[in-house]
């Protein structure tokens, strides 16, 4: 047998057993645990709002799927009541559809059904030719109760609404955020429990897969007056209500997959589009700019120019409004407390949640990627005099 056979043979042998012991243990783990199917409507009749360029104090952003525990303690912590940022298992899920049989997705060769694709502990992987080979945490999860990093967080590293976008993002920040929740100093659904049973190796060689992967558009910001109705099911994902028309967006971030089926599937190549109220955009602009009124600093002095990150402060552009309007929220309320958190609760002191909202969509609407290399010219532009007036504010001092 040759060399690379028999490394071929203990390969198979080794993913065999870990999986055995990742069934084993999943078993133990609540069903909403076991079952993270996202979907969530495209809804089409609205056009997108061109991207914008720029920003959120410095929210120190990370990773892990959604909230359901929280902050300075598992057992004080209180669920905010904010439905459409932290949402509640409902009493009687509503159940859309069941797919059977063999699931692809375009573009790729792979077939999974969707109770692989739906077992965390081995999460699908549709196109493994696009990134480096994974570490075997991030594939298969580990003992203890530690599931697959790509089930949550996608083999892109883009994940979905209810978890953190990883992709790009230092591995320092990935491994400061690791000890938080193994420290509870930040508090999240699954989290707290797998860091504290993921090894040192197994936690490096995820941040460092995940800081390798190169950051995308995955969710569209568009202004609107009006959603779709929508649904949470059991598995706290949030879905188009059949047949139910629209209603008023309000005051209100809703995220919706392009493709539902797709977003089932956990398919890497199709994002979501994230509505925001009207006038969300040029709030959150100036809020941003001017440190709206001396209510906050500048985020480009901590994210830099561009909200591209900043040594190891974590960019923050192009990620899910959601999901920073939550991590700003919990840094006010006292949830995220570990060593970024005393800096960010300064930052969002004064803010009101209508601030909190129109930040977090003006961060999501600029480009992800590497400072003004990736912005388009009129972005560029806006970057620069950002820069500029971040440098004046410097001097001045």
């Amino acid at each position: 047998m040759e060399v690379w056979e028999i490394k071929d043979v203990m390969e198979v042998e080794e993913a065999k057993e870990v999986k055995e012991i990742q069934e084993a243990e999943a078993k133990s783990l609540p069903k909403r645990l076991r079952q993270r199917r996202l979907s969530v409507p495209l809804f089409s009749s609205f056009p997108l709002f061109p991207s914008l360029p720029f920003l959120i104090p410095a929210l120190a952003l990370a990773l892990l799927p959604v909230v359901q525990i929280g902050a300075q303690s598992a057992g004080q912590w209180k669920l905010p009541d904010i439905p459409w940022a932290f949402p509640v298992r409902p009493a009687s899920p509503t159940v859309l559809d069941d797919r059977t049989g063999p699931i692809h997705v375009p573009g790729s060769s792979k077939t999974y059904t969707q109770e692989e694709i739906d077992d965390i502990a081995n999460p699908p992987d549709w196109f493994p030719e696009e990134h480096a080979p994974m570490p075997r945490v991030v594939a298969h999860g580990a003992a203890g109760g530690v599931l697959g990093c790509a089930s949550c967080h996608l083999a892109s590293g883009l994940g979905h609404p209810e978890s953190a976008n990883l992709a790009g993002v230092p591995a320092v920040y990935i491994l400061r955020q690791l000890a938080d929740f193994k420290a509870g100093n930040r508090m999240g659904e699954a989290m707290n429990d797998m860091s504290r049973n993921l090894t040192d190796e197994d936690a490096k060689q995820a941040a460092e897969w995940f800081a390798a992967l190169k950051p995308k558009v995955w969710q569209p910001v568009v202004e609107t007056d009006r959603v779709p109705k929508t649904f949470v099911n059991e598995h706290l994902m949030r879905m188009p209500l059949p047949g139910a028309g629209d209603e008023p967006i309000g005051d209100r971030i809703i995220e919706l997959p392009q493709d539902i089926a797709r977003a089932e599937s956990r398919d890497p190549h199709s994002g979501f589009i994230a509505y925001v109220p009207k006038g969300s955009l040029a709030k959150g602009k100036e809020f941003v700019t001017t440190g709206g009124g001396g209510k906050t600093i500048q985020c480009v002095i901590c994210h830099g120019p561009s909200l591209n990150g900043l040594g190891e402060v974590p960019p923050i552009a192009g990620h899910s409004p959601m999901y920073l309007f939550r991590q700003l929220h919990y840094f006010k309320d006292g949830s995220r407390h570990g060593s970024m958190g005393a800096l960010m609760k300064g930052v969002v002191a004064q803010m009101t949640q209508d601030d909190m909202i129109a930040l977090a969509a003006y961060v999501a609407s600029l480009p992800p990627g590497t400072e003004e290399s990736s912005l388009d010219p009129g972005t560029a532009q806006t970057s620069a005099s950002l820069k500029a007036g971040s440098n004046a504010a410097k001097s001045a001092k």
